[in-house]
Order: structure tokens, then C-alpha cells, then sequence
């Protein structure tokens, strides 16, 4: 395998997955699989631009409309395309409607740029896997297919059994740790063919399981801080992403634009990267 491959350019499209919720800064940011990403390919190669136009809450059909055109327009080396789950997390999921919506965003992305990457989500072990498995597994297996045909990467997360422990996932039972979100940056890192720095796959150190009380009080902050909301969202018709843009996507003038750091060798969070320009939709 050729271990030099050169990315001057990275854009990352999709749902809180690729925002980088919970992977939690002092800030108050969230920083992500995707900003690690950008920032070991920054070390890299000096100029380097990344944009990444993620928003949490996100549909498939949100994520064409509000996201695809954007990242299109700019031409860059490398897009990561995350979406679809939240929809097979709905009660109703017209899987019908999300094949086509994914088929279009691939076809409009794969175009223009050297290479799409598509995922394989990984899920947290438990019941609520279980229940959605089936859907989840439908989506996979269009993600292989669309990958096929359009010469897309995939990295098979949910193929990696280590991404399942529950230890590796917040409080929100939602999304991933922040040592969850930098197993995934080294496996997009090595589906770009670079260098391995460790074995994402490698499972946690075995652990004795947390007493019964402990469990009940974490099922109770759970539904209280996130299941309860979560709930209400869906029966207003609310979304957390609502009102809300990628970071480096101007609402104002309906554009997105890059960001670089100002030390390539020392990159830093994103959040303190300087904007190189604004990029117009084509």
C-alpha cells in the first residue's frame, strides 16, 4: 500500500457524528474526528484548508440541501460524507426516500473532488442497536454500493467491534468519546493511505461492569438531560440543529469558506484558525 499520499484540502459533510459532539473543548466547542483529521494533515502539508460544514440534528435530505452544493463548489481533495443515521433513529423512516437523497449527495460529490470517503457508522452496543440494527445495516449496505460504483472509500466502523463499548460513547449514549472521535480520525487517516501511528481497533482494557445502583442513576441522567428532550423534540418538530450552520459556513452570505492554521507544524484546535476565503456556490 502507498503510505505518501498528499491532501492539500479536506471538507466534512454531515450530523453531530461529523460536528464532533461530545468530544468536548474547555471552550465549549466541540472538536471531533474530522478537526483532529485536519489537523494531522495540516502537519503535513503547509497551506493546507479545511472547512467543515457539519450541523447536529441533520436529516439525509437537510444534509443535500443545506450542505452538498457548498462542498461541491470547493473543489477539494479530500470530502467526508456522513449521513442518513439520524433518519433510521425516527420512529418513521422512509428508507426509500434516504437511499435516494444519499445516491444524489454521491453523485453530486464524487465529481468534484479526488476522493469521497463514505462511512459505515459505528453504534453503541445495547438495546437500542438492537432495535434499529436492521435499518442501520440497509443504509451500510447502500453506502458499499454507492461507493462502488462512484470509486468512494468506505471506513467500516461499524465492522470494528472496540467502537461498540459503551465506554467509548458520552452521556448521551449518542456519540462517541473523545477518545472515541480519535480512533475514527486514524481510520479515515489510514483509508487516505497514510501512515498508521496506532490499532484503532484494538478494544479497551476489559473491566469489571458498574455495580446496579450505579447503572440506575445513569439511566435516570440519562433520560432526564437527553432521552426526555430528545423525545420533545420529536414531538414538536424541533431539531437541535435548528438555526444552527457548519463552523466554517457564512449563513450571511450563504457560503462556505476555508480555514488554515497559522503554524502548520504546531496546527492547534481548528477554532483558532485563521479563514483564507469565502467560496461561492456554483
Amino acid at each position: 500500500m502507498e503510505m505518501n499520499a498528499s491532501y492539500t484540502s479536506l471538507v466534512a459533510v454531515g450530523d453531530s457524528f461529523t460536528e464532533g459532539m461530545s468530544d468536548l473543548l474547555p471552550d465549549g466547542s466541540y472538536r471531533g474526528w474530522a478537526d483532529i483529521l485536519a489537523g494531522r494533515l495540516a502537519v503535513r502539508t503547509p497551506g493546507f484548508r479545511y472547512a467543515n460544514l457539519a450541523v447536529r440534528g441533520k436529516l439525509i435530505a437537510q444534509i443535500v440541501d443545506e450542505q452538498v452544493d457548498a462542498a461541491a463548489a470547493m473543489q477539494a481533495d479530500v470530502i467526508t460524507l456522513v449521513g442518513g443515521l439520524n433518519d433510521t433513529l425516527r420512529p418513521k423512516c422512509d428508507m426509500g426516500m434516504v437511499r435516494e437523497k444519499l445516491e444524489e449527495a454521491v453523485e453530486r460529490l464524487a465529481p468534484s473532488c479526488r476522493k469521497l470517503v463514505l462511512m459505515r457508522s459505528p453504534g453503541r452496543n445495547g438495546p437500542v442497536m438492537e432495535r434499529f440494527r436492521p435499518r442501520m445495516e440497509e443504509l451500510f449496505s447502500l453506502v458499499d454500493e454507492l461507493a462502488a460504483r462512484h470509486g468512494a472509500s468506505v471506513v467500516d466502523l461499524y465492522g470494528a467491534p472496540a467502537l461498540g463499548d459503551p465506554r467509548l460513547w458520552g452521556v448521551d449514549r449518542l456519540h462517541l468519546t473523545a477518545d472515541g472521535h480519535r480512533r475514527v480520525a486514524e481510520a479515515v487517516w489510514q483509508t487516505l493511505r497514510l501512515p498508521p501511528e496506532n490499532d484503532w481497533r484494538t478494544p479497551l482494557p476489559a473491566s469489571a461492569p458498574p455495580k446496579w445502583a450505579v447503572r440506575r442513576v445513569d439511566d435516570a441522567r440519562f433520560a432526564r438531560r437527553h432521552l426526555i428532550p430528545w423525545i420533545g423534540r420529536r414531538l414538536t418538530g424541533r431539531s437541535s440543529g435548528d438555526g444552527r450552520t457548519g463552523a466554517q459556513y457564512s449563513a450571511e452570505l450563504g457560503r462556505a469558506f476555508w480555514v488554515t492554521p497559522e503554524d502548520a507544524r504546531d496546527p492547534g484546535p481548528v477554532a483558532t484558525w485563521r479563514q483564507v476565503d469565502v467560496t461561492p456556490l456554483s
